[in-house]
């Protein structure tokens, strides 16, 4: 079980995870993750596909690793952006809100990397962020105001850490939330927890403050503290959260509790398009349920592992042809191998591709070992090489499915033929070469001479 660092927006630095030793099943170390899913008032664009890929390769190679790592990707169904969308589509806000959930489970289970083991709905939880908010409001952090209730930023001193932004400046604290309550707030830094009901929205619930809602970051605390408690290992989401929904979800939690919602804030870089983030609210983007069909569950998981989780990355047809080849590439290299352990010099490269993983879960650096691992398998010639590392390693990924789709390995017979025509071509001798090659095809295998030697491909 390798040692795991990562990236730590607070600090600004690498640093060390720390499970809980013996929490886990089997008395294995557990990691505990939350990561913030999708506000569901539309369909998700590729952008939003990327912290789903990054936190469910992130279970898996900690699983891999041997960590108990359980996984929380919540679903926010109540959000001034679903009333609105449901308002402009004619429909119920609640209706939209489980359309929308599940064409985002559908599309993301195209990715065949499983279901995160939680994924709450704030709607159900209600009665946790009623009991959070109520905290807070005793505690001193909040207060009421005509049915609103607000989080006061000037009651937490410390405010802005994990952000890194002057909670003097009041255009860097801004909530982004308008002119939505500033009344009756006592500072426009402060930022909503409970919402009144509001003629126009067809959906409330009751609190100690009134029918109304919860804000958008409470939503998340709570449910991340009903599943996971506190300080939990990682809180993740995409770079566009750390201000202001991390930074409150960070305060409002520490506040309530005296403990940190988490240990490590792991952050993705945004998907761009045309240079600038793809964003429905600018119009950039290019839809998940587009995209799967267009380029394939395999080459999108490739695109997004080729750039480090920590950098944006350009959506373009650039990359994806790139991505694209690196997958052929592997699933070509997959025909010639047959079942069981590789080479001696297969193992070394296999723990130098979890080495890198477990540094800051660093994919482009691992998609190098495995090209070196695939460049060796085909000097090796086909029939010679096991499998077994490859497929660990793509497992990781959630890539296996290249060795799947290569078929079965070819035969001892088959690799024999090849081989001898070879041995023919090598002599000159075209006759016994194309007798051979005939004889192949007849067993079901196409030849394809490469700069490796022959490679074995399924007819047809």
């Amino acid at each position: 079980m390798r040692a795991v660092t990562i990236h730590d927006t607070l600090t600004g630095t690498v640093r060390s995870l720390e499970p809980e030793a013996g929490a886990g099943a089997g008395d294995a170390p557990r990691v505990r993750i939350y990561a913030c899913g999708p506000t569901v008032y539309g369909r998700v664009h590729v952008g939003n596909a990327r912290p789903f890929v990054v936190f469910s390769l992130l279970k898996r190679f900690l699983a891999a690793e041997g960590y108990d790592a359980v996984l929380v990707a919540n679903i926010t169904d109540i959000n001034d952006k679903i009333y609105a969308a449901a308002a402009r589509a004619g429909v119920g806000s609640q209706a939209l809100a489980d359309e929308m959930t599940a064409a985002y489970r559908e599309e993301t289970d195209a990715f065949g990397l499983g279901r995160p083991d939680f994924e709450p709905l704030a709607s159900e939880t209600i009665e946790t962020i009623v009991a959070l908010i109520g905290k807070l409001v005793d505690g001193g952090h909040a207060y009421a105001a005509d049915g609103d209730v607000y989080f006061s930023v000037r009651s937490y001193p410390e405010y802005g850490e994990l952000s890194h932004r002057n909670v003097d400046d009041v255009e860097d604290m801004d909530q982004g939330e308008g002119a939505e309550g500033a009344a009756r707030k006592r500072d426009p830094r402060d930022f909503a927890l409970w919402k009144a009901h509001k003629p126009d929205e067809d959906t409330a619930w009751d609190s100690p403050w009134g029918p109304g809602r919860p804000g958008w970051h409470i939503e998340c605390s709570a449910m991340a503290e009903e599943i996971l408690g506190v300080d939990f290992e990682i809180h993740g989401g995409g770079s566009d959260l750390i201000f202001p929904h991390h930074e409150n979800e960070a305060a409002q939690t520490r506040a309530a509790r005296g403990r940190p919602l988490a240990k490590l804030w792991m952050h993705n870089g945004m998907v761009r398009l045309d240079s600038e983030k793809m964003s429905k609210s600018v119009g950039n983007v290019f839809m998940l349920g587009e995209a799967l069909p267009r380029y394939g569950a395999e080459t999108l998981l490739m695109y997004f592992c080729e750039a480090h989780y920590r950098q944006p990355m350009e959506f373009d047809e650039e990359r994806l042809d790139s991505a694209r080849a690196r997958a052929e590439g592997i699933r070509n290299a997959a025909r010639a191998l047959v079942t069981g352990p590789g080479p001696p010099w297969s193992a070394p490269l296999r723990e130098r591709f979890f080495d890198a993983l477990a540094e800051d879960f660093n994919t482009p650096r691992a998609l190098a070992v495995l090209a070196e691992w695939v460049r060796e398998a085909n000097r090796s010639g086909p029939g010679t090489v096991g499998g077994d590392d490859l497929r660990a390693m793509l497992g990781v990924l959630g890539l296996a499915g290249l060795m799947e789709a290569a078929g079965s390995p070819p035969t001892p017979e088959a690799t024999a033929l090849a081989q001898a025509r070879q041995q023919a071509r090598a002599q000159r001798d075209w006759a016994q070469a194309d007798r051979l090659r005939d004889e192949l095809r007849a067993m079901g295998w196409e030849v394809r001479d490469g700069p490796g030697g022959p490679e074995l491909l399924p007819a047809g």
